[in-house]
């Protein structure tokens, strides 16, 4: 009888919640989704089958698939108690500036944070399965941290390895030797890797997706004044959210799975370009873009999980 519902599951459509990285502006994520739990009356972590995630977005993801929390218990690590200790530096520098010698902050902070949460647990102690995608900078070549690949894996280095963004943090040291750094440069939207491993994972091709984005950025450039640009210029006019804009992976995604894929994303407008900007006013813009996710897609959020 086992072996029967082992393969009716099969015929089944198993859910993936899936990330994107975008430092504090994966937080209208966790707006949208505390809406989603609100509207529905059920948690997050009870409505997926598996959570993958790049960088900010894949601690997100192993909040839900680790821990179980609510959206908001989750949203919770991104108030200012949090965010002061993950962003913190041991010297003077000003966030306008583009000119900096070394990383912006140290990797102190995010690890003891990361520890709070998930304590020395390993991927395979996960209650749902869970992914995160890295770049081994040594080997020139992406790293998938996942439950079953990797399950000795401790949630502490996935998560650090896989948001250690250039220029923000320090390259981060596995305990095999091997350096990583941020996953969004392989993949700001981890939906296609995920679903590779995902087979495996789930036994089953009959998957369904929904993918969150952290805002795109639509602002137009000056082209005839970009001729004079070099490295300064580029920098500040957002060379890196150019090089980490993943809708063509979405394109991709849609065209691939069609009615069993949801994005949800938009241009994020005035909110800030840089992955760190915590002060007030943009987080409050931030919430505001998750409550209009909500408003434009969560009917269609609810009949897609649901239905």
């Amino acid at each position: 009888m086992k072996n029967i519902f082992s393969f009716l599951s099969r015929f089944t459509n198993k859910k993936i919640l899936s990330f994107d990285g975008g430092g504090v502006r994966t937080i209208a994520s966790l707006v949208f989704l505390k809406k989603l739990e609100a509207e529905s009356g059920r948690k997050i972590s009870d409505s997926f089958d598996m959570f993958i995630g790049t960088s900010a977005g894949a601690f997100n993801a192993a909040c839900f698939a680790f821990g179980g929390f609510t959206a908001d218990k989750v949203k919770s690590y991104w108030t200012d108690t949090y965010l002061k200790k993950i962003m913190k530096s041991s010297f003077f520098w000003d966030k306008a500036s583009l000119i900096q010698a070394r990383p912006r902050y140290e990797n102190a902070g995010r690890l003891e944070v990361l520890r709070e949460i998930f304590g020395e647990n390993t991927l395979d102690q996960s209650n749902k399965p869970f992914l995160s995608l890295c770049y081994d900078i040594e080997k020139r070549s992406h790293v998938i941290h996942n439950s079953k690949d990797t399950p000795e894996i401790t949630f502490v280095d996935a998560l650090a390895a896989s948001s250690a963004a250039p220029m923000y943090y320090p390259t981060y040291q596995m305990p095999d030797k091997s350096w990583m750094i941020d996953g969004s440069i392989v993949t700001n939207n981890p939906t296609l890797i995920g679903y590779i491993h995902a087979k495996k994972i789930l036994d089953t091709q009959n998957i369904k997706i929904l993918s969150i984005g952290s805002g795109q950025n639509k602002n137009k450039i000056e082209g005839n004044a970009s001729k004079k640009w070099g490295g300064v210029g580029w920098l500040r006019n957002d060379i890196m959210g150019m090089l980490l804009d993943s809708e063509i992976h979405n394109d991709i995604s849609d065209d691939i799975f069609q009615e069993n894929y949801l994005r949800v994303n938009s241009p994020r407008g005035k909110i800030n370009k840089f992955l760190d900007d915590d002060s007030p006013e943009n987080l409050e813009k931030i919430h505001l873009m998750g409550l209009e996710w909500w408003s434009k897609y969560g009917e269609e959020t609810l009949k897609f999980i649901y239905e």
